[in-house]
C-alpha cells in the first residue's frame, strides 16, 4: 500500500467527492480517479457505492474498514516522522496519551503543563475511551501511554502506580431522596433506575466488590463516557453509578453520594514493554515519576 494513495483516499472520504478532494490535493480529477481505481484493484473489492443517486460518495463495508485502517496507518506514519526529525536539544514531537474518565488525569495535566513550559515544541494528543480502546491503540503504537482504572491485565506493559484512587458512588439530582444521604449501601441500588458503564470490565469490578449481580439492578441505560449520562441524570431519567470527581458538581443541580463501605480503586500509567521511548515520552515519564514521589 502506498501511503500517498491512502492519503488521497482519506481526503476523498472526508470531502465526500472526487471533485472536492482533487481541489484540496491539487491533482486532476482523472489522476485521482485512476489512483482510487488502482487501490480497489489492489484489494479486489469496491470501496465506494456505485450508482448512488446522492451527490456524495458513500463507502462500502470494505471501504469503511479501509478508512479506519488507513487513518491509523497515516497517523502512525506522521508520528514516526515527527519523532525521527525531532531536535536533539529542544525536545519536540507529539505525545499521545489515552485513558478513561478519571480525576487522575489531573496528574497527567500537571506533568504536561511542566513539560510544555520546558519544551514548547511538544504537542499533546489526548484520547478518551474505555480500557479496551486504550489497549488497542497502545498496542498499535498510536498511544505512548495509557491510564488504566482498577484491575487490568498488565503483562504486556510497564506500569507506574499513581498515588491517587477512585471510588464508587451515585450521581443524582440534588432534589432527589438520595441527595439527603451521606452514603448509600450497594444493596440499596436494586430498587432505583440506574445508568451504568457499558464497559464490561468496570461492571464486573463493581459486581465482584458489591456482591450484587447485574440482573438484580434496574439498569435503565448504559453509557460510555459520563458527561452525556450526567445530562440524563439532570433530566430525571435515573441515577448514574460512576466514579467520584469526574463530573464537577459544585454549583450544580447534581451531587455525588459515595457508596459505603468505600472501596479505593487503584490507577496506573502504562506503556508497552520493550518499547524504545521517544524523547517527549521519556521526558513525560520522568516528570510523572517526580509528581508521583511528591504526592506519596
Amino acid at each position: 500500500m502506498d501511503l500517498r494513495v491512502l492519503r488521497y483516499f482519506l481526503t476523498v472520504v472526508q470531502e465526500e467527492s472526487i471533485v472536492g478532494a482533487a481541489e484540496v490535493l491539487h491533482v486532476t480529477q482523472p489522476t485521482l480517479s485512476r489512483q482510487l481505481k488502482e487501490l480497489e484493484n489492489e484489494f479486489g473489492t469496491s470501496l465506494f457505492v456505485r450508482g448512488n443517486k446522492s451527490q456524495r460518495l458513500e463507502l462500502t463495508e470494505k471501504g469503511r474498514l479501509l478508512y479506519r485502517r488507513a487513518a491509523e496507518l497515516v497517523e502512525l506514519s506522521d508520528k514516526t516522522r515527527n519523532e525521527m526529525l525531532g531536535d536533539a536539544v529542544n525536545i519536540s514531537g507529539t505525545l499521545a496519551i489515552g485513558g478513561g474518565e478519571s480525576d487522575a488525569m489531573r496528574l497527567v495535566a500537571r506533568a504536561a503543563a511542566v513539560l510544555k513550559e520546558r519544551h514548547p515544541d511538544i504537542n499533546f494528543k489526548l484520547f478518551s475511551g474505555n480500557a479496551e480502546d486504550v489497549k488497542e491503540k497502545l498496542d498499535d503504537g498510536l498511544l505512548d501511554f495509557g491510564i488504566f482504572i482498577g484491575a487490568t491485565d498488565t503483562r504486556r506493559y510497564e506500569i507506574l502506580p499513581l498515588p491517587v484512587t477512585d471510588s464508587w458512588g451515585i450521581l443524582t439530582r440534588r432534589d432527589s431522596a438520595l441527595a439527603e444521604r451521606n452514603s448509600i449501601h450497594p444493596c440499596e441500588l436494586c430498587g432505583i433506575p440506574l445508568l451504568v458503564s457499558a464497559q464490561e470490565q468496570e461492571a464486573q469490578a463493581f459486581t465482584k466488590w458489591s456482591g450484587i449481580k447485574t440482573e438484580e439492578l434496574n439498569i435503565a441505560a448504559t453509557y460510555n463516557l459520563l458527561f452525556n449520562a450526567s445530562l440524563m441524570v439532570a433530566e430525571g431519567f435515573g441515577n448514574a453509578l460512576c466514579l467520584d470527581k469526574i463530573i464537577n458538581t459544585a454549583d450544580s443541580e447534581l451531587c455525588f453520594i459515595p457508596l459505603e463501605p468505600r472501596e479505593e480503586i487503584p490507577l496506573f500509567l502504562a506503556w508497552k514493554k520493550y518499547q524504545t521511548l521517544t524523547k517527549p515520552a521519556k521526558a513525560f515519564l520522568e516528570q510523572m515519576y517526580v509528581l508521583c514521589r511528591s504526592d506519596e
